[in-house]
């Protein structure tokens, strides 16, 4: 990065957070290559020219972004990218080059907690990798790739029919043989990356269609199951289940809820993120629910934006607006109602680490750590450098396996640095993403979702349900 002064530009300075690039520096590094069929974006809904000039390119952004501290690319920080789409909205070719630098955009939405100015990068970004999507002819294999993705992951049942050979091939000892050959690494790393994540799976049944509140009733509660949720973390459902039971929550969870489209939205698949949001609002809308609760971050951030997602909808305008209002993240609604069920100690030290979809996108960080600290015998460890994202990032660690590990690894050094008996996230992305680099790097941390730990208080199961979970 350069750090010259031209009398016109602040120089920039990485470690501060401040500077304005030198503008030969941000045209060089976002000349378009060939023209692809014209201007960069069209008519249907492109990023806005007024969000674009809200970035005074002071350089706040830098040290939080994960792509930009990995490689010091200027087109690879938040300001670079909005330059880019600047030269998009003025006519210039979307480029593979272009395409490229929002491809790496993990979309964890620090820049935005960073911004002095209030740009909303989440919005700008969101509506440029739509038009991506539509528009750039991508490889056969990044097509083949990104079509797998997406014929699997937002579809529960799909997901579900993986875990009985997945088991089996956990419990046979050949995913250990697999990865210490190292051979899946060298010929496949997309599948080498899927098999790390891949948690161990644990035998929950499912909970059922409505669930009592214990004692007296304080709210009627519509509850997410998700997908990768649902598949591979069902004991996170069960204990959001009977943490809101034990509130005085009447739990609802129709069965066939689907996906939420967090997943698609996230990359640019708009058309279908709003057929999964449809269909989410028809089935829950009629429950006579005060609230819809979530206990996975990105998902919430996207449900927290049906209203803008469905926005042109003349049916479903105003449903998305009424559900978006009813929306919660479990520690949310948790610290709204007041405990009333009684917390048990835990003698146990927990580095809590915030997903990025929670902190960034939702803005909800003091809840969860309240929470935990409502709890005797909790003592909370700070992660450092916790705005950098661990590299999950929905599905860009599978998209994008070298630059995931790295920022992976960097996560499980800060967090085993901490020295904590527990690491405590909300998300089931964070979760896969960090176990599989403490395993990479031989360390060893129990871990567990915010509900495990106040289900083990409420419950009075002791330290060990924590500590042994496999």
């Amino acid at each position: 990065m350069s750090d010259i002064d031209d009398g016109l530009h602040t120089p920039v300075d990485a470690a501060r957070g401040i500077g304005t690039p030198p503008v030969d520096a941000l045209r060089a590094a976002g000349t378009p290559g060939p023209p692809v069929g014209g201007p960069a974006f069209d008519s249907d809904h492109p990023p806005r020219a007024d969000l674009v000039s809200d970035c005074v390119h002071c350089g706040f952004c830098l040290t939080t972004c994960p792509t930009y501290v990995l490689w010091g690319e200027e087109m690879d920080s938040p300001r670079g990218r909005i330059h880019l789409i600047g030269q998009g909205l003025s006519g210039e070719p979307l480029s593979d080059s272009m395409v490229t630098h929002f491809d790496r955009c993990l979309g964890c939405m620090a820049c935005v907690t960073a911004c002095p100015s209030g740009v909303r990068y989440d919005r700008l970004i969101e509506d440029t990798r739509a038009q991506v999507e539509r528009r750039h002819p991508r490889t056969a294999r990044e097509r083949a790739l990104r079509t797998a993705i997406f014929a699997l992951f937002p579809y529960p049942k799909r997901l579900r029919l993986l875990r009985g050979p997945l088991r089996a091939y956990q419990m046979s000892g050949l995913q250990r043989l697999v990865a210490r050959s190292g051979l899946l690494q060298r010929l496949a790393p997309t599948l080498a990356t899927l098999d790390s994540l891949a948690p161990r799976l644990r035998g929950v049944p499912r909970p059922p269609a409505r669930v009592r509140a214990r004692g007296a009733r304080r709210a009627v509660v519509g509850m997410l199951t998700g997908c990768v949720q649902s598949a591979f973390f069902p004991d996170v459902n069960s204990a959001t289940v009977r943490v809101l039971a034990a509130e005085g929550c009447e739990v609802l969870i129709p069965p066939g809820q689907g996906c939420c489209g967090a997943l698609s939205v996230h990359n640019g698949r708009r058309a279908e993120a709003q057929r999964f949001a449809r269909k989410l609002i028809d089935t829950f809308e009629r429950c006579g629910m005060d609230y819809f609760v979530v206990n996975a971050a990105g998902c919430g951030s996207s449900l927290k934006e049906y209203g803008e997602l469905l926005a042109d909808d003349p049916v479903y305008a105003e449903r998305a607006a009424a559900f978006t209002a009813k929306v919660r993240d479990l520690s949310e609604l948790l610290a709204e109602l007041g405990p009333v069920a009684p917390r048990h100690p835990l003698p146990l030290t927990v580095a809590y680490h915030d997903a990025c979809h929670l902190a960034h996108a939702q803005g909800v960080r003091a809840q969860p750590r309240a929470l935990l600290r409502g709890i005797p015998g909790v003592e909370l460890r700070a992660i450092a450098d916790p705005e950098i994202c661990c590299g999950s990032a929905g599905v860009w660690n599978v998209l994008n396996p070298v630059p995931a590990a790295e920022l992976g690894d960097r996560k499980a050094k800060a967090v085993l640095a901490t020295g904590a008996d527990l690491l405590v996230t909300a998300n089931p992305g964070c979760l896969m993403q960090v176990a599989a680099a403490v395993r990479r790097r031989g360390g060893s941390i129990a871990l567990a979702h915010t509900v495990h730990v106040l289900d083990a208080s409420i419950r009075n199961l002791g330290p060990a349900a924590l500590l042994d979970r496999d």
